[in-house]
């Protein structure tokens, strides 16, 4: 035990690192290296830009300037010469312009060594030194009279050589110096370019190193370790959840790893609670089944057995009503009456509660089904009760859906009927059948302007036997509506009371569309339709 203490290696701070501190980390000490390369890289383009600047602006625009001061004082001599020994003003023309052309050459000369005492000095011996030339030679003869220049050049002919060589002496100093301090700032400024591509060329190798670095790194540390998490994932996902799965690399994604494989822990435990639960499931669906079977034998039972009784009661009480009409008391009149009508209405509950549990169970052919067909047969089937309340009747074209055309049909006649019967007792029914195009399904929608629904009530008349009125005011067995709830929602959509609406009542329910929209005119039925 000792010996394992011993040999146990201690956890590196660095092991609690987590991948986004490495990152952090990283990236910080590669912008310290490019912020480090970038200022030499800065530094070295600055070096080579000032010393450009100062060989393009100062050493070759004074060295052209010294060659244009040489070539005006040139000018000057020839001219000055030229009057000496013919006498004639014509040549005084160079003279004048080499003065023009030496007093701006001076001048730009001036500005661009002011900073070099060197270049100060040349200037100042080369202007002092045309000075005396101008003084002692230039000046008289080219002020002197036609005739009299000849005599004057002559005589001064010595001092005007001797000072003009001297001159010449003190340009060609000048200019070998310019040329001198011109050629070290080429150097230098080619020394400065080779400093600028070695920097350069060495930021593009940091730059390239460190993309390599981070690409390895973010393999090892990052990419290795996912793809190993993602395929021990991937093993466990495919149902081999014996498969251990093991994390490696920084500390969130070793917590990660472990993450997952506590979650593959707990599904071995779910699984085996879910096969138990499955076979439960499995056993109570065939309790399910045994039990929707007998209910449909009871809805045989209910069909064919229960319907014999009731009507004979219905008949035998019809019988005594007929045979013993006006010969009874009025009280045994009115329990005739009452057994008679229950009897009825008892028939007709029956006979609702069959429709109701037949819609999914009996009728489920689904096909395409044309609306506007079941709505006209639909009407046909209750032109008696249309005609008699006075109904007008406006349609929209109906689309085509995929349904059952059966239960289509009780949906469509349901609503017409109660359109009909709960009518307004101070106005003709007015019922409008709508259908729109929304999405992926057709809105359609009954309304009419009877007696309306209380909001309240919006939600209470799609509950089986819910009535809001006596039967006595509205025959009934308050199934209708509940039963279009159940058919809608056996195919899909569903149905609700619009409280927007009135007077009166807009039922709004959807069907899934699977027809293109129908490109008929509006249809409008009378009330003798």
């Amino acid at each position: 035990m000792a010996t394992d203490v011993k040999n146990r290696r201690p956890a590196t701070p660095r092991a609690s690192w987590t991948t986004h501190r490495w990152l952090r980390v990283s990236a910080a000490s590669a912008l310290v290296v490019l912020a480090v390369l970038g200022g030499l890289g800065v530094w070295a383009l600055n070096r080579a830009s000032v010393l450009t600047d100062d060989l393009v602006d100062g050493h070759s625009p004074a060295l052209s300037n010294a060659v244009r001061l040489e070539a005006a004082l040139v000018n000057q001599e020839t001219g000055v010469r030229g009057y000496g020994l013919t006498g004639e003003r014509t040549f005084l023309a160079p003279y004048k312009e080499g003065l023009a052309a030496q007093r701006t050459a001076v001048r730009e000369l001036r500005r661009l060594v002011a900073d070099d005492s060197q270049g100060r000095a040349d200037l100042s011996r080369v202007v002092t030194e045309a000075g005396r030339w101008q003084s002692a030679f230039a000046e008289p003869v080219a002020e002197a009279p036609d005739k009299a220049s000849a005599q004057l050049s002559a005589q001064r002919s010595n001092q005007g050589k001797t000072s003009f060589d001297a001159l010449r002496k003190a340009m060609v100093v000048q200019q070998d110096h310019l040329r001198a301090a011109r050629m070290a700032a080429t150097d230098d400024l080619r020394s400065a370019t080779r400093l600028r591509d070695g920097i350069f060329i060495s930021i593009a190798l940091v730059i390239l190193l460190l993309t390599a670095l981070i690409f390895e790194g973010l393999r090892r540390g990052v990419t290795n370790p996912l793809a190993q998490l993602g395929a021990d994932s991937r093993a466990v996902s495919r149902g081999n959840f014996e498969h251990p799965v093991v994390a490696t690399g920084p500390a969130d994604l070793r917590r990660l790893g472990s993450d997952i494989e506590a979650m593959r822990r707990r599904l071995l435990d779910e699984l085996a609670f879910a096969e138990e639960a499955r076979r439960r499931l499995d056993e109570q669906a065939a309790e399910l089944r045994r039990s929707n079977s007998e209910l449909e034998q009871f809805a045989y039972v209910a069909s064919h057995d229960l319907q014999e009784p009731l009507r004979k009661v219905s008949s035998f009480t019809q019988l005594l009503q007929r045979r013993y009409d006006g010969q009874l008391d009025d009280r045994a009149d009115q329990y005739i009456g009452f057994a008679v009508d229950g009897a009825n209405r008892m028939q007709k509950l029956i006979n609702d509660l069959l429709e109701f549990s037949r819609v999914g169970r009996v009728h489920n052919d689904h096909r395409e089904v044309d609306l506007d067909t079941v709505v006209d047969q639909t009407l046909d089937s209750l032109s008696v009760a249309i005609e008699e309340s006075g109904a007008r009747i406006v349609r929209d074209p109906l689309p085509t859906v995929t349904g059952d055309s059966t239960q289509l049909g009780i949906l469509w006649q349901n609503l017409i009927v109660n359109a009909v019967k709960f009518r307004h007792a101070d106005r003709a029914p007015e019922i409008r059948i709508e259908a729109a195009r929304d999405g992926d399904l057709w809105r359609c929608a009954v309304s009419d302007n009877g007696i309306g629904i209380a909001p309240e009530f919006a939600e209470k008349v799609f509950v089986i036997f819910q009535r809001l009125h006596t039967k006595d005011a509205y025959p009934g067995s308050g199934i209708g509506l509940a039963m279009c709830k159940k058919i809608t929602e056996f195919h899909g959509g569903t149905i609700g009371i619009d409280p927007d609406h009135g007077p009166g009542t807009r039922i709004v329910f959807t069907l899934a569309a699977t027809a293109p929209e129908p490109h008929t005119d509006s249809v409008e039925g009378a009330a003798t339709r």
